[in-house]
């Protein structure tokens, strides 16, 4: 099995722990790491500041289409960011255990 990492932020805590709790218990992923950030962007013609949660979704290959369509459809951003990290590398016990997690 091949792991995924997707990345995403959302404005707030409350809109992302929501969706990944839902993404854990059905076991779509195996683990989202929230963390607050700052975010620097242009925005209809305007440079933005703003604080966001950055979201790191880790599933496994099969899982990723599926969580893609899920962020979409649950976002509460216009233009939400659903960015796929590949993963060359990842040590042999956590692969495993990402496996275990999302079958």
């Amino acid at each position: 099995m091949k792991p995924v990492i997707i990345i995403s932020t959302y404005p707030n805590k409350k809109s992302i722990s929501k969706i990944a709790n839902e993404l854990v218990k059905n076991k779509t992923v195996a683990c989202v790491n929230i963390s607050k950030i700052s975010s620097i962007y242009s925005w209809k013609g305007k440079i933005e500041n703003s604080s966001e949660y950055l979201a790191i979704f880790k599933t496994i290959n099969k899982n990723k289409t599926k969580l893609k369509k899920k962020i979409k459809e649950t976002h509460p951003y216009d233009v939400p960011e659903i960015a796929e990290i590949d993963v060359t590398s990842i040590d042999k016990s956590y692969l495993k255990w990402l496996v275990e997690s999302t079958n």
